[in-house]
């Protein structure tokens, strides 16, 4: 896929949190496709999957109907809200012609099913369904991983705004993910099927999500910005052990903890430290290695910022045995 910029369109780029509808859509089809087949290699997401596939697709009720193993997500799992129960309340409101319009483009055998039949026809009883589903899958799937969702979104927030910083729009665009390639002024994506797709911005804009289940996906919304929903970078995490967090005694290495409160890069890391960069590299790296922070490398970026966990242990809310 292509898409093709005028210089109206990079100056309207905004950048949002991740949707919590359409994660919740997302992860739904990772969990039929397995961990595997979604974004590429996310932390704790294959355990994740074996925890929560089996039983799935009651749980989700309506939900499961709607998103396909692949190819074509209803638009309006799109909301636009980082806040589940707006988005809940965005998606109980959506037009019946809309409705219609998506579950029409879903795959025969499921646009078929009554359930799919009542909610294209807009009816009260089917909305209250799906608004219920949604909620149901959500609080017994994703409710526990979803402060992990939101601390790689905030990393993933401060890596772009690094990387704009840095090199301006054409360093944000340039960095975005591994395999997109930006050639000034069209951002080239690897994309399914057999035919190339050409997007024109037509001076509208882009607005950017982030996806820790998804992505690339594309929503076309006349008269507005197109969204683009992208893989957020994850860094490189690891699994907090008592062997790992025990060379974290001492004042240096805490004032580097406290240092990445707002994430940093290492020579940022350094100066509030009030240390060497040498120095700030090495205790990064211990820190890491115990799952206190997450460390985010795209291009010539690399960014330090807390994990729940090393969150959680500035705020006195650990408990380390």
């Amino acid at each position: 896929m292509r898409i093709h910029f005028t210089a109206a369109d990079l100056c309207r780029i905004t950048l949002l949190d991740p949707d919590a509808l359409e994660e919740t859509a997302f992860s739904m089809r990772c969990l039929r496709v397995g961990p595997t087949g979604g974004p590429g290699t996310r932390p704790g997401l294959a355990q994740w999957h074996r925890q929560t596939r089996a039983g799935a697709a009651i749980r989700a009720g309506l939900l499961f109907d709607l998103v396909p193993r692949g190819g074509f997500l209803p638009d309006f799992l799109v909301q636009l809200s980082d806040d589940l129960d707006t988005g809940i309340a965005l998606l109980a409101q959506t037009p019946t012609e809309e409705l219609a319009a998506d579950i029409g483009q879903l795959p025969a055998p499921a646009r078929t099913h009554r359930r799919l039949r009542e909610l294209a026809e807009g009816t009260s009883a089917a909305r209250q369904a799906l608004t219920r589903d949604v909620r149901r899958y959500f609080d017994s799937s994703l409710v526990d991983l979803w402060p992990q969702v939101r601390a790689y979104a905030t990393a993933d927030r401060a890596l772009r705004a690094e990387a704009l910083l840095r090199g301006g729009v054409d360093g944000l665009l340039a960095t975005l993910v591994t395999r997109w390639r930006w050639e000034s002024p069209v951002l080239h994506i690897p994309w399914p099927g057999a035919r190339d797709v050409e997007v024109s911005l037509c001076g509208r804009g882009l607005v950017l999500v982030p996806s820790y289940f998804g992505g690339p996906a594309l929503m076309y919304r006349p008269e507005e910005p197109t969204v683009l929903i992208y893989p957020m970078s994850t860094g490189e995490p690891a699994t907090a052990s008592a062997d790992a967090l025990g060379p974290l005694l001492g004042r240096t290495r805490a004032a580097v903890l406290a240092a990445v409160r707002h994430s940093a890069t290492t020579t940022m890391v350094a100066e509030r430290a009030g240390i060497s960069l040498p120095s700030a590299s090495q205790h990064t790296t211990v820190l890491r290695n115990a799952g206190l922070i997450m460390t985010t490398r795209t291009g010539g970026a690399v960014l330090h910022t807390l994990s729940p966990l090393g969150d959680a242990l500035l705020r006195g809310d650990a408990v380390i045995r």
